[in-house]
C-alpha cells in the first residue's frame, strides 16, 4: 500500500462538473488500496477575485487580513470536495492547513513552512478517511493563519508528500492541472513544443525558477530534497505525464543521458531596480540584500558596476515585486545616507536549461548567435552550471523563447540528440558566457 497526496488546481476545480470528475479520480486512486492526501486549490478565479473584492474596500489592505480572506477560497474548495467524495461512497473529511499541522513564519502572504506534524494524516488514514487539505496556507507560532504566495498548493501538496515520507513505500505526489505534462516551453507560447517523459529535479528548479509555469520553484525545492517523486499530469484526462525525479533516474530509466538542452524558459514581466552612486564600500552589498531579504522579496541577476571610491548595483524582480522593493531600496539608500534610485520596467528574461550543460561546450554560442540573427538585443547575460539567460526587451520575449527552443531543436522533445544542440567542435565556445 503506497501513500499518494494529489494536488488539483483551481482550474481543475472551477465547477461542480470538474469537481465531480477530479472525485472520480481521487476514488479510483483509493480503490487501489493507497492511502491518499487530497490538496485542493481555490475554485477557479476565486483568489483573485477575492484580491479585487479587498482592494475596493481598501487599496492597502492589511496584509493578515488579505491572508484571512485569501484563506477562505480553499476552504470552500475541500469542503466540496469532501462532499462529492462521499456522494461516491469514499469517507473524507476536509481540514485546513492549521489542522493537519502546517506551521509557518509570520511573514503574511508569503509565509514559509516551517515544519508539519502529519499525525492527524496518519489518525484520518486509521479510519480509513481521505483528508481534503487547503492548499496555499497554514497557521504561524501565534495561531494565525497565513498564505504561503505564489505556488503555495503546490508547496503544500509536496511538504505533506515529504512529512508522509511517501517515497518509503513507492508513493509519490500527483500535481494535477489543466496541462499534460512537462512541456520543453510553455505550449501556449511555442505551438510546437513537446511533452517531456521525466526531467530532473534540477532542470525543474531552473526552469520554474526562470518562468515556467506547470510548477513552482519551493515546491521542487521541498521534492529535491525530501526525495519526494512529482508526476505533473492532466486533471481531465488518464495520460501520463512527466516524472520529475532524480537525475540519474531520469537519465537511466528514461533514456535521456544525453540530452544537452531540455527546454527554454520565459519570464514575461521583469523590472529592473538600480543604486546608482553608492560608495564602493565593504559590507554595502550586505546591508542592501538584507533590507531586502527581510521584505521576502526574491532578487535575480545582480549586476556591480565599479568607478573609483562609487559602484552601482542593479538586479531584477519580478515585476509584482517592484512596490515592496522600492520602499525597501529607498530604506536602504537613507541608511547609507548617498546614492539615487532607478527602477526599468518591460523587461523580460529568456532562458536555456538542461544538465547536459555540464559536459558539453557551444551552447552559448548557438543561443547568442540564434538570438542576434533574430534581431532580439541582449541587455544582460547570466549562467550557471546547467542555465544561460538573456535579458531582452519584454515586447521580443515571445518572439525570444520560440527562436531559441528551435535554436536547440526543442521540438523533439525526449528524442533530441546533442548534435542537434551544440556547435561543431571546431566552433565551440565555452558554456558560461
Amino acid at each position: 500500500m503506497a501513500t499518494i497526496v494529489q494536488k488539483f488546481g483551481g482550474t481543475s476545480v472551477g465547477d461542480p462538473q470538474r469537481i465531480m470528475r477530479c472525485a472520480k479520480r481521487v476514488a479510483e486512486t483509493k480503490a487501489a488500496g493507497h492511502h491518499l492526501v487530497v490538496v485542493v486549490s481555490a475554485m477557479g478565479d476565486t483568489t483573485d477575485d477575492l484580491i479585487a473584492l479587498a482592494e475596493a474596500i481598501n487599496t492597502e489592505p492589511d496584509r493578515r487580513e488579505m491572508d484571512m480572506l485569501m484563506s477562505t477560497g480553499e476552504q470552500v474548495s475541500v469542503a466540496l470536495m469532501a462532499m462529492a467524495l462521499q456522494k461516491l461512497g469514499v469517507p473524507a473529511v476536509s481540514l485546513t492547513g492549521g489542522q493537519v499541522g502546517i506551521r509557518t513564519t509570520d511573514a503574511h502572504r508569503k509565509a514559509r513552512i516551517t515544519s508539519i506534524d502529519p499525525q492527524r494524516l496518519r489518525r484520518e488514514f486509521a479510519l480509513g478517511r481521505v483528508p481534503v487539505v487547503c492548499g496555499f496556507q497554514g497557521i504561524c507560532d501565534n495561531g494565525d493563519i497565513t498564505t504561503l504566495g505564489r505556488g503555495g498548493s503546490d508547496t503544500t501538496a509536496v511538504a505533506l508528500a515529504a512529512a508522509l515520507d511517501v517515497a518509503c513505500d513507492g508513493g509519490y505526489c500527483d500535481i494535477f492541472t489543466d496541462v499534460d505534462g512537462v512541456y520543453t516551453a510553455d505550449p501556449r507560447i511555442v505551438k510546437n513544443a513537446a511533452k517531456l517523459a521525466a526531467i530532473s529535479y534540477e532542470e525543474m528548479l531552473e526552469l520554474a525558477a526562470l518562468g515556467a509555469g506547470v510548477m513552482h520553484a519551493r515546491a521542487v525545492m521541498f521534492g529535491e530534497k525530501y526525495g519526494v517523486p512529482i508526476h505533473v499530469r492532466h486533471s481531465q484526462k488518464p495520460d501520463t505525464g512527466t516524472m520529475i525525479t532524480d537525475e540519474q533516474s531520469v537519465r537511466e530509466k528514461h533514456g535521456m543521458e544525453d540530452i544537452v538542452v531540455v527546454g527554454a524558459a520565459l519570464k514575461p514581466d521583469l523590472g529592473r531596480v538600480s543604486l546608482r552612486r553608492i560608495p564602493n564600500n565593504v559590507g554595502v552589498q550586505g546591508m542592501i540584500f538584507d533590507c531586502i531579504s527581510k521584505a521576502n522579496i526574491m532578487v535575480d541577476d545582480i549586476v556591480q558596476t565599479e568607478f573609483g571610491d562609487m559602484a552601482s548595483i542593479s538586479f531584477t524582480v519580478d515585476h509584482g515585486d517592484l512596490a515592496d522593493v522600492k520602499i525597501a531600496a529607498s530604506q536602504v539608500l537613507d541608511a547609507i545616507g548617498t546614492g539615487e534610485l532607478a527602477i526599468e520596467i518591460g523587461l523580460a528574461k529568456v532562458s536555456a536549461v538542461g544538465t547536459g550543460m555540464k559536459s558539453h561546450t557551444g551552447v552559448a554560442s548557438r543561443m547568442f548567435r540564434a538570438l542576434g540573427d533574430a534581431a532580439v538585443p541582449i541587455h544582460n547575460i547570466t549562467t550557471s552550471e546547467i542555465k544561460i539567460s538573456c535579458i531582452v526587451p519584454k515586447e521580443h520575449g515571445q518572439r525570444a523563447l520560440q527562436t531559441v527552443h528551435d535554436a536547440f531543436n526543442l521540438e523533439l522533445g525526449d528524442q533530441v540528440k546533442p548534435e542537434l544542440q551544440t556547435d561543431h567542435p571546431t566552433n565551440r565556445i565555452a558554456t558560461r558566457a
